[in-house]
């Protein structure tokens, strides 16, 4: 199993991890490799533009870059040229494109979509800088077997229409880049590619040409909502196949988070219709440690924060209701379900739980509450005073006036709180499941309430019990705004020279 992802700076101490993956990635690679003091030039030039990936804090991939000022050397130009003959005196701040000198991930992390992780710092990085695009000399690897019968153009052209798979470009097409012209006796060493390369670019679109290396916070945050179908499943793979689905859509839009409802492998307990409700329960919880793993394995892979909305657990022989955060880097936090029901503690012996934290994400600082917890506004407030931006709520409902208490509370909680607030849950029914048998939902994203949000305080929501995907995007900037500048201001103006909340046991801490 992969270990945590985390993607950051090039150091000199990693070298030696960073030539064993180097050196695995290049097999049968004619040219020389990086040698020590040549990372160490490029980390002295410029060491924000030399990015490493780790997996369980050992060299995995990277992405080395120069700022270079194009007009120099324009579309013709080969490696040696534009790397200064490997001097890197190219490179130069006053530059205005960011090139790309190399890319690549170990072969054994290969499939888990990595390199997009690298590729979306290095757009992310040329944003920031504010410069006008990424370029890079890209490799045609499988072009040798072609060779004879097409030419380079050809061969780039039955690449794109996908007729020819090539590992190197068919990757840099499927992330944005886009071919501007053949380069010939690019990089002379290179003998798959036949000294060919393509000259592939990435447009800045936000770039501006009067502004030089302000740096930009991304504020933007994307949210996707997975509105869950309630169906029979004959097992856990044939679930999951359903789940990918979700989560593949879900990342191709670009979202940095997918929610998924509270207890959404209720399915699963068709196969357990013999036992009694609360044994039934225990044995759907059994499936809990592998369904997290999954998750987490997919968060990795498709790039976007999982919120496994709630599923049963056993914790020191007491059945939970409890969900997991699986950050895309591979990190895992766990939330558990505070408030139980009557039902949830009647008919499947569920017992509440005590973890309330809010979680430091690479998309701002989220709190989770489980369906019914919503409708206690204390934790909320608790949350929002740790600094939570966004509230998500996985809900299981199975009438509409169940449902209603659910929204209408979670309205509340972002009006109050000052946040937003993103709800989902299942839909559909279970005829052949013992009690698990009708579900309602309409998945939404509430907003607060003053001039710069909606004024029914709706961002969007979903077609009701309808499977589907809900996306939103919320800035939340305009939070901050809204804290100091709002027409009234819930969190600052209340009295607590004359009230105060707090747990129990100590302060609420915020998890990073």
């Amino acid at each position: 199993m992969i270990e945590q992802v985390e993607i950051g700076a090039l150091h000199f101490d990693d070298y030696k991890e960073l030539l064993s993956a180097m050196k695995a990635s290049y097999q049968g690679w004619q040219g020389g490799y990086w040698s020590a003091d040549a990372i160490q030039s490029l980390i002295s030039k410029f060491p924000e533009g030399q990015i490493v990936i780790k997996s369980g804090g050992v060299v995995i991939g990277c992405a080395l870059s120069l700022i270079v000022d194009y007009k120099k050397f324009g579309d013709v130009h080969t490696y040696k040229q534009i790397t200064g003959n490997y001097t890197f005196n190219t490179h130069t701040r006053k530059g205005d494109v960011l090139y790309g000198i190399e890319v690549f991930i170990h072969p054994d992390y290969r499939g888990l979509r990595l390199g997009r992780r690298l590729y979306d710092a290095r757009k992310d990085l040329c944003e920031n800088l504010n410069l006008r695009a990424v370029i890079f000399g890209g490799r045609l690897p499988n072009y040798h077997e072609y060779a004879g019968q097409l030419s380079p153009k050809e061969y780039i052209q039955k690449v794109k229409n996908k007729e020819i798979y090539d590992q190197v470009l068919t990757f840099q097409l499927s992330n944005d880049f886009h071919v501007i012209r053949v380069l010939n006796n690019y990089m002379p060493e290179d003998e798959q590619s036949k000294e060919f390369a393509t000259l592939l670019q990435w447009v800045n679109v936000y770039y501006e040409a009067d502004r030089k290396n302000l740096f930009n916070v991304k504020t933007y945050v994307r949210v996707g909502l997975i509105q869950w179908q309630m169906r029979l499943y004959k097992d856990m793979d044939e679930m999951f196949s359903q789940l990918e689905y979700f989560v593949d859509s879900v990342s191709a839009y670009k979202s940095d988070f997918a929610v998924l409802p509270e207890l959404f492998n209720g399915p699963l307990l068709a196969g357990f219709n013999h036992l009694s409700e609360a044994e039934a329960m225990r044995e759907l919880a059994k499936f809990t440690p592998e369904i997290k793993d999954r998750f987490r394995e997919m968060a990795i892979r498709y790039n976007v924060n999982i919120i496994t909305g709630s599923l049963p657990s056993i914790e020191k022989d007491s059945l939970k209701n409890v969900g997991f955060l699986c950050h895309r880097s591979g990190a895992v936090d766990e939330y558990e379900k505070i408030h139980i029901t009557p039902d949830e503690a009647k008919h499947w012996g569920i017992q509440g739980g005590n973890k309330l934290k809010v979680y430091h994400t690479d998309a701002g600082r989220v709190g989770i509450l489980i369906c019914y917890d919503v409708e206690f506004p204390e934790l909320a407030r608790l949350l929002a005073d740790e600094g939570m931006q966004i509230l998500f709520v996985p809900f299981l409902t199975d009438t509409q006036n169940a449902y209603m208490r659910v929204r209408l509370c979670a309205q509340a909680r972002a009006i109050e709180n000052e946040c937003y607030v993103a709800i989902t849950g299942s839909v559909g029914n279970l005829p052949k499941v013992e009690n698990m048998d009708i579900q309602y939902s309409q998945a939404a994203v509430f907003t607060p309430s003053d001039f710069a949000f909606p004024s029914n305080c709706i961002k969007s929501e979903a077609t009701a019990n309808t499977e589907m995907i809900l996306i939103a995007e919320v800035d939340l900037s305009l939070l901050d705004e809204l804290h100091s500048y709002g027409s009234v201001r819930n969190l600052k103006d209340r009295r607590t020279d004359f009230y105060e909340l707090k747990l129990r046991d100590g302060d609420l801490k915020t998890e990073y």
